[in-house]
């Protein structure tokens, strides 16, 4: 049986892909991986990811300033933001990686709000949804987006947080992406939220070439292991595999408007 699949998150502007561009996009192509969108992490890999999604079809772009990096983002990374924005490149389909992250040392939270609350202004003045990473930062989170209130919503990449979270972000429009967690027997908080969660609220995504799925630690992850969150998220949920997949790839191909 082939499936059809979007993997809504790889840094693969990052070694092991970064010049292999080509032959990776082949081994994801025949796993069935026809789209792999790559958010950006800070300024200075903006026009890389662009020339990804100029080089190959298969890629989509995302730009934006990740809370990790939250040291070197200054305003001339911002300004640099809007100005990319505004050109409307072709390939670009959301904003992100964007967030909040406390798990970082030194997380200087009172500057990713300010950072993160000028990206969902741009997000919003562009029409664009937006890629959310969040650590130890669910309810703040949850309440910047309630009061953003974003037209175009997004997702909450590699949730991890309770389901009455994942249900809230659900509720303000947001869908809640699915990664390699839920590959893990141990996880069973993540695995219980994959499993009752509304399917048409769930992205599927691989965040490589980090979040290594269970069996490859150590080892760099890749886009064509989405078919193994995929496999562990049809082990979870009542639907048919065939359900599960075309709702996956609605979800994606409807929330970043891919042709």
């Amino acid at each position: 049986m082939s499936w059809r699949f979007i993997d809504t998150h790889c840094h693969f502007d990052f070694p092991p892909f970064e010049g292999d561009e080509t032959e990776s996009l082949a081994r994801a192509a025949r796993a069935g991986v026809e789209r792999v969108i790559v958010p950006a992490v800070c300024a200075s890999r903006f026009d890389d990811v662009l020339s990804l999604a100029c080089q190959h079809p298969a890629i989509y772009a995302a730009l934006g300033l990740h809370p990790v990096w939250v040291a070197q983002h200054d305003d001339a990374a911002l300004a640099s933001l809007e100005q990319h924005l505004s050109q409307r490149p072709s390939g670009l389909v959301a904003i992100g990686e964007i967030g909040l992250d406390r798990y970082i040392p030194e997380p200087q939270f009172d500057r990713q709000m300010a950072l993160l609350e000028a990206q969902l202004r741009l997000a919003k003045h562009y029409d664009l949804p937006v890629i959310l990473h969040s650590r130890r930062t669910h309810d703040p989170l949850a309440a910047l987006l309630r009061r953003m209130a974003l037209p175009r919503a997004g997702v909450v990449h590699g949730f991890s947080g309770s389901l009455q979270q994942a249900q809230h972000f659900v509720s303000l429009g947001y869908r809640i992406g699915v990664g390699g967690t839920i590959t893990y027997p141990r996880a069973s908080k993540t695995r219980a939220v994959m499993a009752k969660l509304s399917l048409d609220a769930l992205l599927l995504e691989t965040d490589a070439p980090d979040m290594p799925l269970n069996g490859w630690q150590g080892q760099p992850n890749r886009p064509e292991r989405v078919t193994e969150v995929f496999r562990a998220l049809c082990e979870l949920r009542s639907e048919s595999p065939r359900q599960i997949a075309d709702a996956l790839f609605e979800n994606a191909s409807r929330l970043f408007a891919l042709s």
